[in-house]
């Protein structure tokens, strides 16, 4: 099939229907309220019970009914370490399945425009930093969220194929790790960062001396504010329609032992802070190039000690 020219599109209007999968997560709920600021009024939203997306005639069905126009893949199967590395059969088959299904129902119902999120873990371990798009499949992953590395490459390439066998404008945007509103504090299968939160609140709460922190301290790692990034995503589906996907990311790093420092300050917690250096580490650093995405006229503004701030409230408010 003769390929479109995509950067004829018309843009995106205000009344365009738009179905966001995973809309009550962190990264769905913030593209919701960023829509919603700017105006846009026919937004599609269907809770995990309404709507399985791992159910293939279930969401070939709802393409059928609700004809979307555009669609936003923020749906995931998601969590820190210990749940990549405990549920890999799940993080693998759950998230093919959620991919598969929209990515094709999207070719299936002519959508105008889809967006997949992946993940700043599609990169191999020790890639070159920062990372760049380019380093994408040039090494081996780390094993211990492999399985949902996988799956992301594979909704990647996903799109790539739909676009160049039948011209769809499917794009994908790689945010680095997130925090904000909507995160997941589960004491087990939550990010780093949500999991610092909790377990500085609990230890200020129940006046506990110290506070365990899993690794030695040293990797280093990106955090972009949620909200930042559904800003990035919605100027992407205004306004990107190129094949190469674009990370996302805050700009620059810091240490896991530095980070547990900036969340202890802001909670307020007086203990001391002690490193299980048994625990696994991770990638060492993970910090990604997102010149590509700044060069589009897009940059964050919430800095990561106002962010926690943010995160923190949201969590006394919502997640204790």
């Amino acid at each position: 099939m003769k390929a479109i020219i995509f950067s004829k599109f018309a843009p995106v209007e205000k009344s365009s229907k738009i179905y966001i999968a995973g809309h009550r997560g962190m990264v769905g709920s913030g593209i919701v309220r960023c829509l919603q600021n700017q105006g846009f009024t026919n937004i599609i939203t269907k809770t995990s019970k309404e709507l399985d997306l791992r159910n293939q005639q279930a969401v070939a069905d709802f393409y059928t009914l609700e004809k979307p126009e555009y669609v936003v893949l923020a749906a995931a199967k998601v969590g820190g370490i210990l749940a990549n590395n405990t549920y890999r059969a799940e993080f693998l088959h759950d998230n093919l399945a959620i991919q598969n299904n929209i990515i094709h129902q999207a070719y299936m119902h002519k959508v105008k425009k889809l967006l997949f999120l992946g993940s700043s873990c599609i990169y191999p371990k020790m890639a070159p930093q920062p990372l760049k798009e380019d380093y994408l499949l040039t090494g081996p992953l780390e094993p211990t969220n492999e399985p949902y590395a996988i799956a992301k490459i594979t909704g990647i390439k996903m799109c790539e194929a739909y676009r160049d066998q039948y011209g769809c404008n499917f794009i994908s945007a790689m945010p680095t790790n997130l925090y904000g509103i909507n995160d997941n504090y589960h004491p087990e299968n939550s990010h780093v960062l949500p999991a610092l939160i909790r377990k500085f609140h609990e230890a200020k709460v129940n006046n506990a001396d110290a506070v365990m922190i899993w690794g030695d301290g040293s990797p280093e790692r990106e955090f972009l504010y949620a909200d930042d990034l559904a800003e990035a995503l919605v100027y992407l589906l205004k306004n990107y329609n190129e094949k190469q996907f674009v990370n996302v990311g805050y700009g620059s790093d810091i240490s896991i032992k530095d980070l547990a420092y900036a969340v202890k300050n802001v909670i307020g917690y007086t203990g001391q802070m002690k490193f299980d250096s048994s625990k696994p580490n991770g990638t060492p650093k993970k910090l990604m190039d997102s010149q590509r995405m700044f060069e589009l006229g897009w940059k964050p503004k919430v800095s990561l000690k106002e962010g926690i701030a943010l995160a923190y409230h949201d969590f006394l408010k919502n997640h204790q």
